[in-house]
């Protein structure tokens, strides 16, 4: 696809705080196949389904564009029916921190969309392969309770301290880096470099903040966008889960429906009492899980990482975690299943999907957070017992805190009235309603499908018909549908 090398651009657009800098010529794309080496499973998946692998070179700092540059790493797969292709979709799965070169093999998936278009997966920078950033941590995110009292909270900043410690040792130049604005700004540069006028885009979760920057930075350069389970423009940055615990709590109670019955109570309160008498047991004192203790500031996360989903097999396993739970909390030998087990070891030795690693530095790069300790105490006591179970994670201080390095730019202000197609549930516990109805509002062109009753976050592809119609349709045929309600 890449066409022109040398095509000169001004990589200073539209939304940039500084000056216009010198125009620069566009990168070329260096493609080559994706497998790496013996052991790398992506590579040869990736092979195997036809994909080509790139690596681009941009700006660290793109109102330096003449400056220092890092590695972006991309796939794609081309259009099946290059006779009636309509472009490139690029792809992102959220995060901040999420790998998207992986997502170009859900082709299959969707036949009649990869059909007509290319699908990009760019690695944002310092995500996956894109000259990542190394954040030493033994464990997977920073996503803790608080626990029930102020030793407990104690206990999470020197946690978050610690955290910031593990990645402070990079380049402060690249943490300052690592904002949204400078990932929306090397999509630009893709694009050109691909050759596309525009770009069509489909992002999850944070990757629909991400496109909501591209569109208010590059929106002239912006076809058919679809943003999935929209983040709160306004909430978005250090602070993002603590609009959250209302809506996992509801989301608790949905799947305490569905497991009534199953060992856990014989009504969904008694099954709600069980979940939280787990969460209260692990604050007394910690219990084991095969190899693994298990404590009061882990037990809130586990929940929390079962709850993205309501569809029966998702609801049938947090079933079984919750079983293992309490009867490790009673003091009976358990054995974690194999996902429980996964999640284990990953919040306990870091050995997961480091997303939440990786993610860090964007999260504290696009928006300051507080740095005083008793701000973050104040607002879990002040909503504890509205929020008893996920206040004290939702809310709990973060690495940002003792971030290094303080933003290079302000936040975007998510103001415009380019077309998108926005799609979520009226349950999604990790990015609530009320925040997608909100950057609904700041994107004025914008049209919302939701499905009501449901429970998920991220509901493209997940079996909904009704959804997965209008983000096809709207892909191929560029027209946006009218607000629209799916029925769980």
């Amino acid at each position: 696809m890449l066409r022109k090398t040398a095509i000169v651009v001004a990589l200073l657009v539209a939304g940039a705080l500084l000056p216009s800098v010198p125009a620069v010529a566009v990168p070329s794309i260096t493609w080559h196949g994706c497998t790496t080496g013996p052991g790398d499973v992506l590579g040869a998946e990736l092979d195997k389904a036809g994909a080509q692998c790139g690596d681009i070179a941009v700006p660290v700092d793109h109102r330096r564009p003449r400056g220092r540059k890092l590695t972006v790493a991309l796939a794609r797969v081309k259009a099946t029916d290059p006779a009636h292709r309509l472009g490139t979709l690029m792809l992102n799965p959220g995060g901040p921190g999420g790998p998207a070169m992986e997502l170009v093999l859900a082709g299959p998936l969707m036949p009649e969309i990869a059909a007509r278009y290319d699908l990009v997966g760019m690695d944002p920078r310092f995500v996956g392969r894109s000259s990542p950033l190394r954040c030493t941590w033994t464990t997977d995110t920073f996503a803790r309770s608080a626990g029930p009292d102020l030793r407990t909270f104690r206990e999470s900043v020197a946690l978050a301290k610690d955290l910031a410690r593990g990645c402070s040792g990079n380049d402060h130049e690249l943490l300052r880096a690592a904002s949204t604005r400078n990932t929306a700004r090397d999509m630009d540069v893709v694009r050109a470099a691909l050759g596309e006028r525009k770009i069509s885009y489909l992002g999850a979760s944070y990757g629909t903040y991400l496109g909501a920057v591209y569109l208010q930075m590059f929106g002239s350069r912006a076809d058919r966008f679809v943003l999935d389970s929209s983040v709160d423009p306004e909430a978005y940055g250090p602070g993002l889960l603590r609009p959250t615990a209302p809506a996992l709590d509801a989301a608790l109670r949905n799947w305490a429906k569905s497991a009534v019955g199953q060992g856990l109570g014989e009504t969904a309160d008694e099954v709600v009492t069980t979940v939280r008498d787990v969460a209260r047991s692990a604050e007394r004192r910690p219990f084991e899980i095969g190899k693994y203790t298990v404590d009061g500031h882990m037990v809130p996360y586990l929940f929390f990482a079962n709850l993205y989903d309501d569809r029966p097999a998702s609801q049938a396993e947090f079933a079984a975690t919750v079983r293992t739970l309490r009867d490790a909390a009673a003091g009976r030998p358990v054995t974690p299943s194999e996902g429980l087990a996964a999640l284990l070891d990953g919040l306990t030795t870091g050995s997961g999907s480091a997303t939440d690693r990786a993610g860090t530095p964007v999260i504290c790069a696009d928006r300051a957070a507080s740095r005083d300790p008793a701000t973050y105490y104040r607002d879990i006591q002040e909503h504890r017992a509205a929020e008893p179970l996920f206040g004290p994670l939702a809310r709990n201080i973060t690495p940002c805190a003792f971030w290094p390095v303080a933003p290079a730019e302000p936040a975007t202000r998510i103001h415009n009235t380019s077309p998108a197609l926005l799609l979520g549930s009226t349950g999604d516990p990790a990015t609530p309603y009320a925040g997608q109805l909100a950057l609904h509002r700041a994107l004025g062109g914008s049209r919302l499908v939701t499905v009501e009753g449901a429970f998920r976050h991220a509901v493209f592809l997940k079996g909904d018909k009704c959804v997965d119609a209008a983000a096809r349709d709207y892909l191929l045929s560029g027209e946006l549908p009218a607000d629209r309600v799916c029925r769980s």
